[in-house]
């Protein structure tokens, strides 16, 4: 299992930022709520180091903006610092215009904070599809090297099932589209690359799966989490319906040792260092 590298991936948000959040926590009320995201991001980096493991940081701009000084060690501990948008809009809610700003505006506040160049981008709820990849236009406009902000699985909330599993050149060869890791069962797609499934299926699911990707097809990984999905202890929304409830917290308490144990199992690096984004970008 240790003979191909993949990458894993942190999207820095906090536990009340989710999309699945927006009609239950205003934005206006963010600034109220108690903040736990740079505790849990400590414990991600202990895990990181502990396991030897270079990872890739997708950062909102106003958690960096808040946080300044965890997004400085992120950077200092050798991880990659990438975008995930400045307040967790989803691109289907933005026209170009203000996509652009957005992009622009949190790719210069990164870079400012860090002192180092921000090559990547990860969308808001994997919100580029089939309906908007102008997106990746306007990203390689901006300067990005790569993108992955694409799952190509059937979902209600995202997903763009047709498109390839592995990384492949977008925007007319000026941005590399690196979608979360998927395995093809049966003719359907099955998310193998984290998130609420890591947590939904079977810990030996997982890795078998993996273990396929690498193995059975000879291709890189791309494994995502959320710092709270480390944290069983956040403080509940209230209001939310069964299904929310039900994908938020599922399997929380049981997340950390799983990590641990993936880290463990799989060779892991940074986004910039397994896929070839440097042959990308202006």
């Amino acid at each position: 299992m240790r003979r191909l590298k993949n990458a894993m991936t942190v999207d820095v948000e906090d536990y009340y930022q989710v999309s699945a959040f927006e009609s239950h926590v205003e934005k206006s009320q963010w600034a109220s709520m108690p903040s736990r995201v740079e505790a849990n991001v400590e414990k991600i980096l202990q895990l990181f180091d502990d396991a030897e493991v270079k990872g890739t940081f997708f950062t909102l701009g106003c958690v960096a903006n808040s946080h300044p000084s965890m997004v400085r060690k992120i950077v200092a501990q050798g991880h990659e610092l990438a975008s995930h948008g400045w307040e967790h809009i989803r691109v289907t809610q933005q026209d170009r215009g203000a996509f652009r700003e957005d992009i622009s505006r949190t790719r210069s506040l990164l870079e400012d904070i860090s002192g180092t160049a921000v090559l990547g981008y990860r969308a808001a709820s994997y919100s580029i599809g089939a309906d908007n990849l102008w997106a990746l236009d306007e990203l390689a406009e901006a300067g990005y090297q790569y993108s992955s902000s694409i799952v190509p699985i059937h979902h209600d909330h995202y997903g763009m099932p047709d498109a390839p599993r592995f990384a492949f050149p977008a925007a007319g060869g000026r941005l590399l589209e690196i979608p979360i890791s998927t395995l093809s069962i049966a003719g359907r797609n099955f998310n193998c690359g984290g998130g609420g499934w890591f947590r939904l299926y079977p810990y030996a699911f997982s890795r078998w799966a993996l273990k396929r990707l690498n193995t059975g097809e000879s291709q890189s990984g791309i494994f995502y989490f959320h710092p709270w999905e480390i944290d069983a202890d956040q403080p509940r929304i209230s209001g939310l319906g069964l299904k929310t409830r039900f994908r938020h917290y599922l399997n929380l308490g049981r997340m950390h040792s799983r990590v641990k144990s993936l880290l463990s199992d799989f060779e892991w690096d940074r986004v910039d260092r397994v896929f070839p984004v440097n042959e990308y970008g202006q």
